[in-house]
């Protein structure tokens, strides 16, 4: 199933409505959604390298719109929609576990974390946030500058190098990233270890 949804996902990017689909990736990706708008945006933007800013701010305003949503569910329907959801993709333990252990604080590393580098993924703490009330605005913030930075970083990478790089975004791209979140992980733990 996954394997289809990916290749359905990849043969929007060559449509005339693209970006439509695009945003409509990049919302229900940060809520319901399994496959991540990066499968469209990367053939979208290697096609159209002038297009690629455009690209990146058209996902960042859904990936967060999206969020809004996810938080939106976790916040008034999680035992109706959201925990459904969680249960199909097999996400509904690792949920709960998080949702015992989770603080204000750390909810806020991970919108970071999920936003940069899809760990957890996005949909996961967008309907965690909501379900512990994390304030709106605050879940706002976070969700764009995170999910801004991850979409016009991949947009500069790939007008800056175009094909060449896409290899390397493909393959290597989730595992800087997925350091670079660790280690703000780390500094985060760092700072509250020497703070106490």
């Amino acid at each position: 199933m996954l394997r289809r949804l990916y290749d359905w996902t990849m043969s929007l990017a060559s449509r005339k409505s693209a970006e439509v689909w695009l945003a409509v990736i990049a919302f229900v990706e940060s809520s319901i959604f399994l496959v991540p708008a990066d499968v469209l945006f990367l053939p979208m933007a290697l096609a159209k390298p002038e297009r690629s800013y455009r690209y990146a701010l058209i996902a960042t305003v859904a990936s967060v719109l999206g969020g809004i949503a996810g938080w939106t569910l976790g916040y008034y329907a999680y035992e109706t929609v959201a925990r459904p959801i969680l249960e199909f993709y097999g996400k509904l333990d690792a949920f709960e576990q998080m949702k015992a252990y989770v603080t204000y604080e750390t909810i806020l590393l991970l919108l970071v974390t999920s936003g940069l580098a899809h760990l957890p993924p996005i949909k996961v703490v967008t309907i965690l946030s909501g379900v512990i009330h994390v304030n709106l605005g605050l879940f706002i913030v976070s969700a764009i500058v995170a999910r801004g930075a991850r979409f016009l970083f991949l947009g500069w990478l790939l007008r800056r190098y175009g094909e060449p790089i896409r290899h390397f975004i493909e393959k290597r791209l989730g595992q800087i990233v997925g350091i670079g979140a660790a280690a703000v992980i780390v500094l985060y733990l760092a700072y509250r270890y020497l703070a106490h």
